[in-house]
């Protein structure tokens, strides 16, 4: 029997001894898992702190160029209107006070304006800030003067910023520093955000106590408990997806932050990292961007009410986007405001006046950062041709360009109000009217203004560097310019009459006038200023298509013109831009000069990288441009172009030539005075016909520009190597100022004609006055 219960106590045993055999596997296991889980976590979070440490003390953003205006130069006897100098002061956010007592601020009289600027480091040395007193007197600034009474000889105000070269992302930003922040703006955000910021390691236990809280008593999400610190850790480091995962990312890394780096240090990363906004498809980044994007001033001058709405819209830019959605933007700011006086932060009288303040937000269209997209077209496709893709928009490269915001201004509202009335006189043919604009200084060859559309601040189609269309009449001066180069002269009798000319394919090109007439024997000077096709046709034949076309890229053209006829008459497509590099030699006097948009590239410290010097080549005499100055100075006082002095006075001085395409599909003028070249076209982008000719459109335009730009009349140098003789126009022989039918005109010495007309005395002179006023 005994044999047979030992089995039965063995049975038992074994029952007993399992549970605690899997009890102990099972802790053991647990043991294993724990020992393998720390190992993972210690990989983890030695892989999340080398991450940490190495994007915080790395390149922590891709900085974008940003490109500058033209800094507004001020001295005395400079032309300069008032409210030209007040467009640009507005521009650069400058405070019209009573008392200008702050760097960024202007007093403002009838007379004189007494400025405390905010100064710039510009590449050749640094301006300083300085209080001057300007006085006005007769459309120039009569005087400078420091705060001591002393003259200022030159002084220049802070350029423009006009944009940037984004990264992919598009996100933009200001970089500041900590001390640059307003201290009432620090404070607001740490009351807002995370009252317990420097107590704190990263993470607030209680922060998020409260916020469970909060959440668990709504029944839903409404608070996340997130430190500033965390809030950096989501932006800088990983994606605003509301999940788990994220979370838990989150709060390993913000302590390991707090860990690494000072209080300081976290805040000032995140002063220029966190989202305030959107403009286009610009992201707005960091307080620095936003204080200009919003109040189009620097951040150091922003006041209590503009920091407090600033710091409440951290919680959500869209959602309390003070443009779209003031009346929330309101209530979030004075929100902030009662915070910062509950906490004693500010007294109660601070608050109440900053709640008395507007919300003070400029207008998204008078910002001049992204409104010239044109102009930043063509810097960019400058810059391309030197510095990679990557280098622009990461850098932080600081281009400084010749754009002059008043000249711009001016430029897009003389087109706009062109199109305008041009679309209520011709209706609905016209509807979908677009033009283009380049504005250059014949002196030096810089690009002053460039309109890409009848909407300027538009970043689409830029027609004035992509719309190449016929230019029409615009190529006669180059025509002309051969044939005064083969021996032509002013005075050449041309045969106004119909032509033909065969062509290879059997047919034959038959120009006609654009009254439909032929017009006899007419001088060359009048040809060109009547823009007679015919006569421009014959002359063009006689000199060959191959002088035109070398005249041509001699002039600026730099793509081969095709050697048809129909060239001389403006067939061959150019881009508003390709004709002001042609103007600009004739209106430089036969000096070609590169157009340029770009004076200076430097890095972010303000070392100079490329400098885009002046350079200019003589490519056509002089004595043989002062005689096509002469013609299309005709153009304007008695050829197609007469309009312009229906608006500007017979005393300055302007040249320049009307363009139609070819079934009038282009309107197209080109001319300059002393100080001013422009290039207009108008059309329509679907090629349609229009019910107006150059004359009628793209000069309207022109001149529209020139009332408003109030340019200096050109006064041509005569070369040594001209003279002036009085000639008989009917047949071109040298005549005398009394006689009938005479005109001076310019020869190149040796040139002038040889035969005498026939002339009575004491007849009355018919020539003209104003060419006598043309040269010195």
């Amino acid at each position: 029997m005994a044999k047979k219960r030992a089995p039965k106590s063995s049975s038992r045993s074994k029952r007993t001894k399992k549970p605690r055999n899997f009890l102990k596997k099972l802790l053991i296991l647990l043991f294993k898992l724990s020992l393998v889980g720390i190992v993972l976590g210690g990989i983890g979070l030695i892989y999340l702190d080398v991450q940490v440490k190495q994007k915080f003390e790395g390149k922590r953003w891709a900085l974008p160029a940003k490109v500058y205006a033209r800094p507004l130069e001020l001295y005395a006897g400079q032309p300069l209107a008032r409210e030209d100098l007040k467009r640009e002061l507005k521009g650069l956010g400058y405070r019209f006070v009573n008392r200008a007592d702050q760097p960024g601020s202007v007093e403002w009289a009838s007379s004189r304006a007494r400025v405390y600027t905010r100064g710039f480091s510009f590449p050749d040395g640094d301006e300083p800030p300085r209080k001057m007193l300007l006085s006005f007197s007769g459309g120039q600034l009569a005087s400078i003067r420091d705060q001591n009474g002393r003259a200022v000889p030159l002084s220049r105000l802070e350029p423009i910023l006009i944009g940037g070269i984004y990264p992919k992302d598009n996100e933009d930003r200001d970089l500041i520093r900590l001390e640059q922040a307003p201290q009432h703006l620090l404070d607001a955000l740490i009351q807002i955000e995370d009252r317990d910021y420097y107590q704190h390691f990263g993470v607030s236990p209680r922060g998020i106590a409260r916020a469970m809280w909060v959440n668990i008593r709504v029944g839903r999400f409404v608070q996340g408990g997130s430190t500033l610190t965390q809030q950096l850790i989501k932006n800088f480091y990983l994606t605003s997806d509301r999940t788990l995962a994220r979370k838990l990312m989150e709060i390993p890394m913000a302590v390991l932050l707090d860990l690494h780096y000072s209080k300081d240090e976290i805040l000032e990363a995140y002063l220029n990292e966190v989202y305030l906004g959107q403009s286009g498809s610009r992201a707005v980044h960091g307080f620095g961007l936003a204080s200009q994007y919003y109040f189009a001033q620097p951040i150091n001058e922003l006041q209590l009410h503009q920091v407090a709405l600033l710091a409440g819209m951290v919680k959500g830019p869209s959602y309390y986007d003070p443009r779209r959605h003031p009346e929330r933007a309101l209530a979030r700011r004075n929100l902030v405001l009662q915070v910062l006086q509950e906490q004693g932060v500010i007294s109660m009288k601070q608050r109440l006046d900053a709640e008395k303040r507007p919300l003070g937000v400029v207008r998204q269209r008078s910002l001049h950062k992204g409104a010239y997209p044109a102009y930043l077209d063509l810097v960019k496709r400058q810059l391309r041709d030197e510095y990679p893709e990557e280098v622009l928009n990461s850098e932080g490269l600081r281009v400084f360009t010749s754009l002059d915001p008043a000249v711009q201004a001016n430029s897009a509202d003389a087109l706009e109000k062109t199109i305008a009335n041009l679309q209520k006189r011709h209706g609905k043919p016209v509807q979908d009217l677009q033009g283009g604009m380049v504005v250059t200084d014949p002196q030096t060859g810089e690009v002053l203004a460039m309109v890409g559309g009848r909407n300027a601040r538009y970043q689409g189609f830029n027609r004035a560097l992509d719309a190449r269309r016929p230019i029409g009449s615009l190529v006669k001066p180059a025509v002309y310019l051969a044939a005064l180069e083969e021996g032509y002269t002013l005075a050449s009798v041309l045969d106004d009459q119909p032509i033909s000319v065969p062509l290879p394919n059997g047919e034959s090109w038959v120009p006609q006038n654009f009254d439909h007439q032929s017009h006899g024997k007419v001088p060359l000077y009048r040809a060109l200023a009547k823009s007679y096709n015919q006569s421009t046709a014959q002359l063009g034949m006689d000199v060959g298509l191959s002088r035109v076309i070398d005249l041509l890229q001699r002039l600026g053209v730099e793509r081969e013109p095709k050697a048809y006829p129909s060239l001389l008459l403006g067939a061959e497509s150019m881009s508003p831009f390709e004709v002001a590099a042609i103007y600009q030699t004739m209106a430089a006097n036969g000096f070609r000069t590169p157009l340029r948009a770009i004076r200076l590239v430097t890095d972010s410290e303000g070392v100079e990288l490329s400098r885009y010097p002046f350079e200019v080549k003589q490519v056509v005499s002089a004595e043989n441009m002062h005689l096509i100055q002469y013609a299309l100075q005709t153009v304007t006082r008695e050829g197609t172009a007469r309009y312009v002095y229906s608006r500007l006075p017979s005393s300055m001085n302007l040249a320049g030539k009307t363009g139609t395409s070819n079934d009038q599909r282009d309107s197209w003028f080109a001319g300059f005075a002393a100080d001013r070249m422009a290039v207009v076209w108008l059309g329509l982008d679907d090629n349609g016909k229009l019910p107006f000719t150059g004359s009628g459109g793209a000069l309207r335009a022109w001149t529209e520009l020139m009332v408003r730009e109030r340019p200096h009349s050109f006064m041509a140098v005569q070369p040594e190597g001209i003279e002036y003789q009085w000639v008989e126009e009917k047949t071109g022989r040298i005549s005398a100022e009394h006689c009938e039918g005479v005109r001076q005109l310019p020869f190149i010495k040796g040139t002038a004609p040889q035969e005498y007309a026939e002339c009575a005395e004491n007849q009355q002179n018919n020539s003209l006055d104003w060419f006598k006023k043309w040269f010195r």
